[in-house]
């Protein structure tokens, strides 16, 4: 059977994507699932804590997939991961955004590049996770093309929810004219202050404006909490970080994928 496959987006930057891309990775690796993730981020960010080994600046990685101009699939890219289970679409340097510019000018089919690159590999996976980059440009369009459900990622305050409206009508969009059967399959809220009345407020705000849209907001709510982002730059799952707090994190991502996987089943 083919791998699921998720789009973590947010135009938005800083609301961890990367980081709940790590943790969702690290709930499916420890389910026993075989699980492939794609940094679509030009920074890189991902593949520097989810690789097993250093990723060269000069390492074939997912622009050279993308790009007209070279020849390298999907299998020829991906490298290991940090735990058994794990893989690796890779990015360095600064050759995805130079693709990400090439994909402004292409002709037709720029949209569908990554769903039939990742087309080849997807009967070796249960799970495919792209983290996608903090914009709504052609790279987040062909994440959300070869996807069957988006993830976003959120905090519960003012601006994100601002932004949310934007990034609803860009999968509308996608949805409308490249992927019909896109699905958003759940908003994770990341770094939420349940202790603070501005947290609670516009947590309301987002699960009102999520039920007038139709969209699942997962509970609970991802807490602010150091040791989420301490874990993911250690390169370490929540679980092997050896404190109460941080296997309770941890359950709560493990909560989340089952949500997201069974919402586009």
């Amino acid at each position: 059977m083919a791998a699921q496959i998720f789009a973590l987006c947010n135009q938005k930057g800083g609301v961890g994507k990367s980081t709940t891309t790590f943790h969702l990775a690290r709930a499916a690796v420890l389910a026993g699932k075989r699980v492939l993730v794609v940094d679509n981020d030009p920074q890189g960010n991902l593949t520097a804590v989810v690789s097993a080994e250093p990723v060269a600046e000069d390492q074939a990685g997912l622009a050279d997939v993308l790009s007209a101009r070279t020849f390298e699939t999907v299998r020829d890219v991906i490298v290991p991961g940090v735990w058994p289970g794990l893989e690796v679409v890779p990015t360095t340097g600064a050759t995805l955004g130079y693709v990400r510019d090439e994909l402004v000018i292409a002709g037709a089919g720029r949209e569908v590049r990554l769903r039939q690159a990742l087309a080849d590999v997807a009967d070796d996976y249960d799970l495919i996770l792209i983290d996608s980059a903090p914009s709504l440009d052609q790279l987040t369009i062909n994440a959300l093309t070869a996807a069957h459900g988006v993830v976003v990622v959120t905090h519960s305050k003012q601006w994100s929810l601002s932004g949310l409206a934007q990034l609803l009508d860009t999968i509308d969009n996608v949805r409308e004219y490249y992927n019909a059967a896109l699905r958003v399959a759940g908003v994770i809220v990341n770094q939420h202050e349940a202790g603070t009345v501005s947290g609670q407020t516009w947590l309301d705000e987002l699960n009102a404006a999520a039920q007038n849209r139709g969209l699942p907001v997962l509970m609970p709510a991802v807490p602010k909490r150091v040791v989420i982002s301490d874990a993911t730059e250690a390169a370490r799952g929540l679980d092997e970080w050896g404190s109460a707090e941080a296997s309770t994190i941890g359950g709560i991502y493990a909560g989340h994928l089952a949500s997201i996987e069974g919402a586009v089943r």
